[in-house]
């Protein structure tokens, strides 16, 4: 008995050795993926600076964001999804990557999605909730040691 535990025991150790480097790659991949499609998307839609459309110009957004110009909004979440994603891939700046990401996410679940109840075929606030879960590793975890944070932290803290 105490020879399968010490395997499941080892295995186990195992698991989080491998965890280490490809859960955090998973997730970043999967965040990339999906932010570098919504920021394709507006860019495709406006160009690289707006203007904004007017399904996009007449949400109610909450406070702080309701005070910007809907334009300089839509320019922002588009650069934010882009370059997020760039980062994401590379595991470069992961944690404040994912912070702003998990805003952005935030803005979005409550001026577009909260209102249309929690399935996603009806643009409801599923999708937002599964950002935030998985960007919440990210942001407090950081982006694993197959990310260039990984190396840079090691150097940095000597």
């Amino acid at each position: 008995m105490a020879n399968v535990m010490g395997r499941i025991i080892g295995l186990y150790a195992g698991l989080d050795r491998v965890g280490e480097y490809l859960a955090p790659l998973a997730l970043r991949l999967v965040m990339a993926y999906e932010f570098w499609e919504s920021g394709v998307m507006k860019l495709g839609a406006s160009g690289a600076f707006g203007p904004a459309p007017d399904w996009f110009a007449g949400l109610d957004y909450p406070f702080p964001i309701n005070i910007l110009p809907a334009t300089l909004s839509w320019i922002i979440a588009m650069w934010a999804e882009l370059l997020g994603a760039v980062l994401l891939v590379l595991g470069l700046a992961t944690r404040p990557t994912a912070l702003v990401l998990i805003i952005l996410d935030v803005v979005a679940w409550a001026s577009v999605h909260a209102g249309n109840g929690y399935n996603v075929c009806d643009n409801g606030w599923k999708l937002p909730l599964l950002f935030l879960i998985m960007l919440l590793p990210l942001a407090l975890r950081g982006g694993g040691k197959l990310s260039l944070d990984h190396p840079i932290g090691k150097r940095l803290s000597g």
